[in-house]
């Protein structure tokens, strides 16, 4: 139980960017381990499936949609059948809120977006996940996360200038940054929203590559987490090390 309570999958849910990333883990958790898993922990999940379908009205994004939908599919095919039921008519619940703020929105899309450059300035405060889930709200938003100084910033940040041969006019910055993480492996964490931090000795949801926690960033400098894969973290969560 105390390892699951470390995943504080519950504030993955909970988080905008990061819900997509719990729900994968979720799905992960049922589908490869909840038959190994002890009844406390299997309460535990249940639980936070609840919490993501009652959240998903929140999220209102295509990832968060997709990702609930898998959850679900997961959920039917290994809950027993009353927590199953409860948690399918929690699903159902969530899909008409959902019908209806979207129907809500769309009703109130003739109220004119945010500049682009006000947009880029609130972008420049996210990291990378962050970033990349807000491309996908809309198509004004995708246009403003494709600006080239937000990547730049987010290159500095995580690389040295050194890896560099040239830099030009027009110069890619995302595309540098994407062929940098998968030189350096960070892909995988893109993938997972997951790291393990060997000053906490845990896996956490990274922030940019890093501990969120100020204390662990304030000891290790620059230096980024280890990647952690989905599966991995199940394996974490059934004991098994890797």
């Amino acid at each position: 139980m105390m390892r699951y309570q470390n995943l504080m999958v519950g504030d993955g849910l909970s988080d905008h960017h990061r819900y997509p990333f719990a729900c994968n883990e979720l799905i992960s958790m049922i589908d490869l381990g909840y038959s190994r898993l002890p009844k406390d922990v299997k309460a535990f999940i249940f639980q936070d499936c609840l919490s993501a379908f009652r959240l998903l009205p929140e999220m209102n994004t295509t990832a968060a949609v997709s990702a609930a939908n898998l959850l679900v599919k997961s959920v039917e095919s290994a809950f027993p059948k009353q927590k199953k039921n409860l948690a399918i008519v929690q699903f159902k619940q969530a899909k008409v809120a959902l019908k209806r703020r979207t129907k809500s929105h769309e009703e109130s899309r003739d109220t004119p977006s945010l500049p682009q450059d006000v947009l880029v300035y609130i972008f420049s405060l996210l990291d990378v996940s962050s970033l990349i889930s807000s491309s996908q709200v809309s198509r004004s938003w995708n246009l403003a996360t494709h600006e080239g100084s937000l990547w730049r910033s987010l290159f500095n940040l995580h690389f040295s200038h050194d890896v560099l041969t040239h830099i030009h006019p027009g110069f890619d910055w995302r595309e540098a940054f994407k062929n940098e993480c998968i030189v350096y492996n960070l892909s995988k964490m893109l993938r997972s929203g997951r790291g393990y931090c060997s000053y906490c000795d845990t896996l956490v949801w990274h922030d940019n590559f890093r501990c969120p926690k100020k204390q662990c960033q304030f000891e290790s400098g620059k230096e980024q987490l280890d990647p952690i894969l989905t599966h991995q973290v199940v394996n974490y969560l059934l004991g098994i090390t890797s």
